[in-house]
């Protein structure tokens, strides 16, 4: 079998439709599968870039990115709240060696 653009996009897309069918019977990755789609749609709005439709392809990539960025707000809250702790502690630390 050669594989060219086409046959890449076929394999692609059998498996996430394999991904998504076991996802459903109960065999899938989990909390691993939610990102499955926010990803496609990056690599979509990607390909769409790099073939002339800027437009839509910017458009998808956009919306696949703040899908992505939706799924990582606990990661990101976290390291919000140890970026405060480390903040709060340097702060500290600075008071002290004045006095």
């Amino acid at each position: 079998m050669k594989l060219n653009s086409k046959s890449g996009l076929a394999i692609l897309l059998i498996a996430c439709g394999a991904l998504i069918l076991l996802g459903k019977i109960g065999f899938g990755l989990g909390y691993l599968m939610s990102f499955l789609f926010p990803i496609a749609l990056l690599g979509l709005g990607y390909y769409g870039i790099r073939n002339g439709s800027k437009f839509f392809g910017w458009a998808i990539f956009v919306v696949g990115l703040f899908a992505l960025i939706g799924k990582f707000s606990g990661l990101f809250a976290i390291i919000f709240a140890a970026g405060l702790i480390i903040f709060g502690i340097s702060i500290l630390k600075k008071k002290r060696s004045i006095v």
